[in-house]
């Protein structure tokens, strides 16, 4: 499975009604760590199939969404469970982190 482009028009149906938990990478394609992080999270989207969806948010085109859930800096991965924001991180992390963040939300 890859990632799930969300914008305020399926955010809802997506990440706030999601039966998995649900990370969420907001960036922008002028972020140099946010360029850093992507395949990252594509690889996370690989290995965590079937236990958390993984969505990705430009928050140059949904400013909304990103002043909605609090993102001053990118790239910010927020983790989603039953709606509510339950992890988040900022900046860059490499895969064994991004793990760590998960699993410990999880």
């Amino acid at each position: 499975m890859s990632e799930v482009n969300v914008n305020k028009d399926n955010f809802e149906a997506e990440v706030i009604n999601s039966e998995l938990p649900v990370l969420v990478d907001f960036w922008a394609p002028w972020c140099g760590p946010c360029k850093m992080l992507g395949p990252v999270v594509e690889q996370l989207a690989g290995e965590y199939e079937g236990k958390v969806k993984v969505c990705k948010c430009n928050v140059d085109d949904n400013t909304d969404l990103a002043i909605e859930y609090g993102v001053s800096s990118i790239p910010a991965v927020k983790i989603f469970k039953g709606g509510q924001i339950v992890s988040e991180s900022v900046g860059f992390k490499p895969l064994p982190a991004m793990k760590q963040f998960i699993d410990g939300a999880l």
